[in-house]
């Protein structure tokens, strides 16, 4: 006779073998049989968050936007600190256009995956998806703006020559004065609009934002006791090689670095302000 005990240990065994199944036949791209070995894993062992996350990526490779997010939903529901399950959670929310929580999802994923493992493939297929629909987001944020701006700006002028017409009519032997007036007004509207459109327009990314190695801007940045900041991943990279500061060459040790949080807010800064101009 089996124990309640050896039952679920049984089940947990012939859960992982469906895993393995499953990934086998995801290699071979025949998702339909991976989410079949995946559902019955997670029928004998619902509570793996895993089995969820791994069907989720099978409804992502056939476009199954609904499946993913209840897949998603679900391995979060059953850990919370899930880097795959918020990062297809935002991908799936982004299909519905639903940019805001999309968002919030990948940049949950992106920190979680950050203090998981920096260096992972994970991180920076999250970093360039959150570029993306950040910029995607930014960009029809800009196109209403740009819109209501010249909506505004056709209101204004037309204020302003309405006006022009009464003070003509009211101005009688001083035309030339009041005609000089209304083109300089005009010519400050212009001046005015214009500002406030360039204000809003992509800008290039400062020095100081941006890592001393790659000269891209920096996402994960750290800072060493000589007080040059770098991409983590890249100047632990470095380290590997050489166990030196690539800009003092003074000894460095990965133990050394520092979380530049100045650096990491400025940098947010920058991107909500202009609209992640960083473009992958």
């Amino acid at each position: 006779m089996v124990t309640g005990g050896g039952s679920l240990s049984a089940a947990a065994q012939q859960a992982e073998q469906l895993k393995l199944l499953g990934n086998f036949y995801f290699k071979k791209e025949h998702f339909g049989a991976a989410i079949d070995a995946y559902t019955e894993a997670i029928t004998l062992c619902p509570n793996i968050p895993v089995y969820w996350t791994n069907r989720a990526l099978c409804h992502r490779k056939r476009n199954d936007w609904a499946r993913v997010e209840e897949d998603s939903r679900r391995a979060i529901q059953l850990d919370n600190k899930s880097v795959k399950g918020h990062y297809f959670l935002g991908l799936a929310l982004l299909q519905r256009q639903e940019y805001t929580e999309g968002i919030r999802e990948l940049e949950k994923a992106l920190d979680l995956g950050r203090g998981a493992d920096p260096n992972g493939y994970m991180v920076e297929e999250i970093w360039q998806e959150l570029a993306k629909a950040k910029y995607i987001d930014w960009e029809s944020a800009f196109v209403k703006r740009s819109w209501e701006l010249q909506h505004l700006k056709e209101a204004c002028e037309l204020a302003l020559t309405e006006k022009h017409f009464r003070d003509v009519s009211q101005m009688e032997g001083f035309i030339d004065q009041a005609e000089a007036e209304h083109s300089k007004q005009l010519l400050a509207l212009e001046r005015v609009f214009r500002g406030a459109a360039e204000a809003d327009m992509h800008t290039e990314v400062p020095d100081y934002l941006c890592c001393r190695i790659t000269l891209d801007i920096l996402r994960d940045p750290i800072i060493t006791p000589s007080g040059h900041t770098y991409e983590r991943a890249v100047i632990l990279q470095h380290l590997q090689k050489s166990k030196s500061d690539p800009v003092t060459r003074e000894p460095l040790h990965p133990s050394q670095l520092v979380p530049n949080l100045a650096i990491k807010e400025a940098v947010q800064a920058f991107l909500d302000k202009h609209g992640w101009a960083y473009k992958p």
